[in-house]
């Protein structure tokens, strides 16, 4: 039956990419930086990266998601951890459909809890849910919301401090100083800090020794900072599968890095335009500034979680920080917000119960 659990896997994985995979690069697409294949190309690659990282730097979340702990171990077996990620791919795939970001941590968790009472009755520790799970998934996105929200605040404080507009360039001129000595004026030679329009600074290329422009900083800031998330994505994302698919010695750990890595990008690329739209345009509108804030805030969590073994959601701490650049500019789109939340809230019990049907299925 190890066929079955490496099918499960696989298709989990295609589902979480297809939910998932724009989440890094979804500020980037809103600020309308990138297009959304470009877009999606850089998520792409840099999930790469990270899921291959993960099987060195997040071994934690691998044990964590292999059922251990959770469920009593006697009580694992090949076909309740392929009911567990079949019904935690269901659960993504339907959300996925209706263009609704949601938790594949939270997928798993369900499948797991209703796969594992059906296997395990009254012995299922639901005491490791506690500090373990439940705590880590609660506590992320409210994290991002209020970190996102005071980096974007506080980068608007500190432009508004030194005037500093989008379109302005900050440049370092040589000039002149007079200095008198005893009854002469003699000039030096001294380098001034100018703030003034690209335009202007443009004018003075030929004398400037240094010129940044901040829309082109913060340009280039954003892109980076998505880069950042979509390889803490792919850090944070594969182990919770790999752990399923590797939980009964189906696979190597490092081949199945591989396999989750290719599925989850096969799914960003031919099913992520829904989800891309709903985070990137309807939440709320953003500038670069506010995506770079966003994206900080969320790479700061995701991998910082990764290395503890932490199992925080990627999809609630980036679109926690989504939340928190339109709480902070009062721009937050009600509706689409509640919708996401609603998601959210049906993810855990929906998960379960298909968990508990599955693993019946098979038992």
């Amino acid at each position: 039956m190890e066929w079955l659990l490496l099918i499960a896997g696989v298709a989990l994985a295609f589902a979480n990419g297809a939910n998932d995979n724009i989440k890094g690069v979804a500020t980037i697409y809103g600020a309308a930086q990138l297009g959304y294949r470009r877009a999606l190309a850089l998520a792409t690659v840099s999930q790469i990266l990270g899921s291959l990282a993960s099987v060195v730097l997040a071994s934690a979340l691998v044990r964590a998601f292999s059922g251990k702990g959770l469920v009593p171990p006697e009580f694992l077996s090949v076909e309740l951890l392929a009911a567990v990620a079949m019904g935690a791919a269901i659960t993504v795939a339907l959300a996925t459909r209706a263009g609704l970001p949601i938790s594949t941590t939270h997928a798993i968790v369900g499948s797991l809890l209703g796969g594992g009472a059906v296997a395990a009755g009254s012995a299922l520790n639901l005491g490791a849910l506690g500090a373990a799970f439940v705590l880590p998934l609660a506590v992320g996105p409210l994290l991002a919301i209020v970190l996102a929200a005071a980096l974007a605040r506080g980068g608007h404080a500190v432009g508004s401090m030194l005037g500093l507009a989008p379109g302005d360039c900050i440049c370092i001129e040589p000039g002149w100083t007079a200095n008198a000595e005893g009854n002469a004026a003699v000039a030096s030679r001294t380098l001034r800090l100018e703030i003034a329009e690209a335009s202007e600074c443009k004018a003075h290329g030929e004398a400037r020794l240094v010129g940044l422009e901040v829309e082109r900083a913060l340009r280039t800031g954003h892109v980076l900072s998505a880069t950042t998330v979509g390889f803490a994505r792919g850090l944070n994302d594969t182990p919770k599968i790999l752990g399923l698919m590797v939980g009964a010695s189906a696979l190597d750990p490092f081949l199945g890095a591989l396999v989750v890595a290719g599925a989850m990008s096969l799914g960003g690329v031919l099913a992520a335009r829904r989800v891309a739209d709903t985070l990137a345009l309807r939440i709320t509108p953003m500038s670069n500034g506010q995506g770079l804030a966003a994206n900080l805030a969320t790479s700061l969590l995701v991998i910082g979680a990764s290395r503890f073994g932490l199992p925080v959601s990627t999809t609630h701490v980036s679109t926690g920080g989504i939340f928190g650049i339109g709480a902070a500019a009062g721009t937050l789109q009600r509706r689409a917000t509640g919708e996401i939340l609603g998601a959210w809230l049906g993810t855990l019990p929906v998960a379960a119960a298909l968990g508990a049907l599955l693993a019946y299925a098979l038992s």
